[in-house]
Parts: structure tokens; sequence; C-alpha cells
């Protein structure tokens, strides 16, 4: 097979590309540079199946109005460090922001703020939201379920239940910040058709099908009978991926109060946005010294045979939003050609390569 040629995109300009894109199909300005931006931001750290590879479907259920273009969300109920909103299904990526100002808010005052939000739509990459907070010296976790998709298996069974639900954190440091960010699944289902795609299997046994039999082939996912995910732990300690999952519906659809016990409304998200303030405790610089000392042993850590050497959570997604930023961002190669269309049908110029 001839080799592909790597082409490479310059983040402002598949921003400004992304966010032209969201506005001509009728998203609110101030809404489509968010959602450009936090699409960017995932690509930039490597999230590709999260990042611009969205913009597609995001532009799609704009077109069909299930995406709401413009307004804000209702406070159904709020205490002093907590607010629950109902989001009406606004951009889950400006949702999320502006979630995050409220609860960083609360925290400057009381030390912590949580925010949940019921009927957002779809949030990306939640890793894309960890950078700005942690370079505020503040602890950001977010989570978030999608009540109308159900491709993960309880542990030991055959029928889905729930979504991936992934968990985030954003931990500062004196130097890059500790950037957690894992579905409580092996895998994603969007890496999964990614494979899937490219007609290749999966690193690792990830799936289960519908026999029961955990596999690497991703076909078994959209094959019919369908297979579903498995949770993280796989079948030998899926019990503690699909605690870490009930954990993540707790937090977001029961809070909510809404979630798979009521009506399917479309993909969306149900999400808990929570921040902490260090220095309501023992202080900004005691959180970081302790943060330093585990990156500095976990970095000494004797790498196991065929590792290189020990990396942070985040580390090599920091080093490639870095990197990217500067000499421009590589793109998986089914995003761009699923953009042309749009970009032809609402008359925005492609984005230029470098």
């Amino acid at each position: 097979m001839p080799a592909v040629t790597e082409v490479c995109y310059p983040a402002d300009a598949l921003t400004a590309f992304a966010s032209q894109l969201l506005a001509r199909a009728g998203l609110a300005t101030p809404m489509a540079f968010d959602v450009a931006d936090i699409l960017v931001t995932g690509d930039l750290l490597g999230h590709t199946t999260h990042g611009l590879a969205l913009l597609a479907p995001y532009l799609a259920e704009i077109e069909k109005g299930a995406m709401t273009r413009d307004g804000a969300p209702s406070i159904l109920n709020q205490r002093p460090v907590v607010q629950l909103w109902d989001g009406h299904r606004l951009p889950g990526p400006w949702l999320t922001l502006r979630a995050l100002d409220a609860a960083a808010a609360m925290a400057s005052e009381y030390g912590t703020g949580t925010v949940v939000i019921r009927r957002s739509h779809h949030i990306a990459c939640l890793a894309a939201y960890l950078i700005r907070t942690a370079e505020r010296g503040l602890v950001a976790l977010i989570q978030s379920s999608d009540p109308i998709v159900a491709a993960v298996v309880p542990h030991g069974g055959l029928t889905p239940v729930m979504t991936p639900n992934p968990i985030a954190a954003g931990l500062p440091t004196s130097g890059e910040p500790i950037l957690v960010d894992v579905s409580t699944s092996i895998t994603s289902m969007g890496y999964a058709k990614q494979r899937k795609e490219a007609g290749e299997r999966l690193p690792g046994r990830w799936l289960i099908d519908a026999t029961g039999v955990a596999t690497d082939d991703p076909n078994a996912l959209f094959a019919e009978p369908k297979g579903a995910l498995l949770p993280l732990g796989g079948l030998d300690a899926g019990h503690k991926g699909f605690g870490l999952g009930l954990l993540i519906e707790a937090l977001t659809a029961g809070l909510a109060g809404l979630g798979r016990a009521d009506p399917v409304e479309g993909w969306g998200g149900t999400v808990f946005v929570q921040v902490i303030d260090p220095a309501a405790f023992a202080g900004v610089d005691a959180f970081k010294r302790q943060m330093d000392h585990m990156v500095d042993a976990s970095h000494r850590s004797t790498p196991r045979p065929g590792v290189d050497r020990v990396r942070m959570p985040g580390e090599r997604g920091m080093a490639l939003y870095r990197q990217q930023k500067a000499s421009g961002v590589r793109l998986h190669p089914a995003i761009m050609p699923a953009l042309v269309p749009w970009a032809k049908k609402l008359a925005v110029p492609a984005a230029n390569p470098m």
C-alpha cells in the first residue's frame, strides 16, 4: 500500500474553520468558538476520537434541531456550593465551560463548588477542559454519562447497561499538570469504530461478543447480534470498572434526577463538574509539593521490561499539545474528508494545511 502523507494544520486555523462551520450552521457565535476550541484542544492532546472527529456529527445535530443553537441554562436548584442546571440541550462544551466557571467562583469563596447538568448535549473530550483550571492552581473533576446509550456490560453480564462513563481530573503541579481522563470501560466506542474502519484489531480483548467471549475484533460491537464493551478490568477484574461506572451514574444521572429511568431525549450528556481550591485546605504550595513528589517518585520508578520510562497521566498529551501548538495538528485521516461536504454546504473555506 502507498505511504500515507502526514498533513498538519495550524491549530488556530482549525479552530477558526470549526467555529465558522458551527456559526454558519446556526450556533450562536460565542458558543461556536467555545465548541471549536474544545474540539481542537482534544486533537492537540491526541484524543483523536473526541476532537474534530465529533464536528460533523455535531453539525448534523444542529441541522436537525437536536442541539439548541442559543440560550442559557436554567438553575433548577442551588445552595452556596452546589447548583443543578437544565442545559436545554445546549452545546456540551459551552455548557461545561460555563459550569467550570461557576464551580470555580464558588470554590474561590467556599473552597469547593459543584455543578450538575441535566439535558446537556455531548461534551466531547473531558481532558480538554482541565488545563485551564490546573494552570490556576485549582483541582477540577468532570464526569459524564449519556442516558440514551447502553454499550458497556455489567460485570458478569451480556446485556449492556451504561455508557463508558468517563471521569477526568486536572491536578496542578509545579510543572505540567497531571491530566487523568479515563473511561470506566476498557475502551471507548469511538476508538473501536476507528479501528473497525481502519480494518485493524484492538490492542487487547476489550470487547465481549454476543456469546460471552472476550475479543479484540471491533466488528463484534457492530455486528448482529451485537457485542458490547467490557468494563475496566475485563473479564477478570471488571467488577472494579463496573463499580466506578455505577458511581458516575449516581453523580450524574442520580444527582440530576434524570437518566436511564426516563424517556429517551436524544444524544447528549448528564454532567458532573466539581472544582476544589487547595488554598482552602493546606494551600496551593502544599498541594503542589505533594503532587511534585508523586511525579518525581513515579519518574524514578524502575520501568518494567519493554517500557522506556514511567509517564504520568497526561504527560504524553501535554507534550503533544505543546508540540502540535508549535508545529501543527496531525488530524486522523478520516476527519477532514468528513468535513469537506459540510464546508461546501455551508460555504466555509476549508482550513489550509501547513
